[in-house]
């Protein structure tokens, strides 16, 4: 059967919904009320959405997009099986792609990462630009530590349910790292791909490739503040137990809108824990 074709101005309208972080199922209504069958209309919006990337990127000289993890498709499933455990889909952005996701960890896990990162925590640091070394930088000022991938028992099950809840492989990811923020720690808008252009991003690159994807996992709720930002598009994700937010950067630029923060604890402390994919093995 020949495919449905949505036509110029539908086209149109397809992108600039999707530009303006709309909810993926207002999008695909009208498609729906005309008819189309709901994997049909799935398939023309994603389609759409993706050749608008490609041309932008061809017209603009901007680097090509990378295959990037999915957790859920647009109007998708609102569960999500874990294998060890069912995790909810609470709300999903096209671009940036967002999701958030409710129930990724347990009360029990959350409490066993922040005891288990308690005694190791130090100053965080950043990628330094020019070295690939580590730094402390004036943006960021929580206190954390991390894991080599599997170093634990409960961290090798936390790292095999987010790749399976991905589709991800497992070896593609980064070790957990686990920040704790007092009250008015904080760290600044940026992105967590490595810029090609600087002279310290070979060593990191050499790792395992770029980053494509953040899953930031809350392991407490802060009495006020910590939220997670996205300014680019006005959204923010409350800081809530158990809960976690996926974001996908399908290259190194800003038009993935994918600049993120924490915002300012205003009361209490925050604890998360973060997981960064790559497009290859990372060693």
């Amino acid at each position: 059967m020949e495919k449905r074709s949505l036509g110029p101005e539908l086209e149109r309208w397809v992108v600039a919904q999707a530009i303006a972080g709309n909810d993926p199922g207002n999008v695909l209504q009208p498609l729906l009320d005309d008819g189309w069958g709901e994997q049909e209309a799935v398939d023309a919006v994603a389609a759409a959405v993706n050749a608008y990337v490609a041309r932008t990127a061809e017209q603009s000289g901007l680097p090509m997009p990378e295959r990037v993890p999915v957790p859920t498709e647009p109007n998708g499933a609102s569960s999500l099986d874990g294998g060890d455990r069912e995790v909810h889909v609470l709300a999903s952005m096209l671009l940036p792609r967002v999701a958030v996701l409710g129930g990724l960890l347990s009360e029990e896990e959350c409490d066993a990462m922040i005891e288990l990162a308690r005694p190791k925590l130090k100053r965080s640091t950043t990628v330094d630009p020019d070295s690939g070394g580590d730094m402390v930088h004036a943006a960021r000022t929580s206190h954390g530590t991390s894991f080599v991938r599997g170093e634990n028992a409960l961290c090798a099950r936390i790292e095999a349910r987010i790749a399976r809840l991905l589709d991800w492989p497992l070896e593609h990811g980064e070790g957990l790292q686990v920040l704790n923020y007092g009250p008015g720690a904080q760290y600044e808008p940026h992105y967590d791909y490595f810029d090609p252009e600087a002279s310290g991003s070979a060593v990191t690159l050499s790792r395992g490739g770029q980053r494509v994807a953040s899953v930031v996992m809350y392991l407490n709720t802060p009495e006020r503040g910590g939220a997670t930002v996205f300014p680019d598009v006005h959204f923010e994700v409350a800081a809530v137990r158990g809960n976690a937010v996926f974001f996908s950067y399908d290259r190194p630029h800003p038009m993935t809108k994918s600049l993120h923060g924490g915002a300012p604890v205003l009361a209490g402390e925050k604890w998360i824990a973060t997981k960064w994919l790559r497009i290859a093995p990372h060693a």
